[in-house]
């Protein structure tokens, strides 16, 4: 009975330790996410299972075309997966749906003519500690173009890899 006890004590402690280090992993390192809705399409379809990076914009910063995790501005507890547009700093315009940063069209091979919007917005300065997001269904998204610039603080992961379904595994 004692040698049994001693057992379960070992696996508790084993199992406490594990869980103290998936946390650490979860909260710092990296984590698997969940794609909800249309407006990365095609890039991302819904129900794709990414993982996301959290420990590279804690050493470096985001950069123009990545695809990231945010907090959505208008309510954080929600988050959400966008592409990186503009920078603070940056001049970005969308004319006839067509993206300008800083004068220069884009090319955005990404967003299918299907998905393009073409509306008019801008042009804006992206300001000191914001960046500009947009989906790549530009008709299904919800992004800077409503809510506007997003919090550097706000962008918590970049997205590296899906991994579901196995058939599109795609490292990013």
């Amino acid at each position: 009975m004692k040698r049994r006890l001693e057992e379960f004590r070992l696996w508790l402690g084993t199992l406490g330790t594990a869980a103290v280090y998936a946390a650490f992993i979860v909260t710092f390192i990296c984590q698997v996410a969940r794609v909800e809705g249309v407006s990365m399409a095609p890039t991302l379809a819904d129900h794709d299972r990414l993982i996301v990076n959290k420990l590279i914009y804690r050493v470096w910063e985001p950069h123009r075309g990545d695809i990231v995790m945010l907090y959505y501005p208008v309510d954080p507890n929600k988050a959400f997966v966008k592409r990186l547009i503009a920078e603070e700093g940056d001049s970005v315009q969308i004319v006839a749906g067509r993206v300008y940063v800083n004068g220069q069209e884009l090319a955005e091979s990404y967003v299918s003519p299907e998905n393009r919007s073409y509306e008019d917005w801008g042009p804006q300065i992206v300001q000191e500690g914001y960046y500009f997001v947009l989906g790549d269904h530009r008709n299904a998204s919800s992004d800077s173009r409503l809510w506007g610039f997003v919090p550097k603080k706000y962008i918590v992961a970049k997205v590296q890899l899906r991994w579901w379904p196995v058939t599109a595994a795609k490292i990013f």
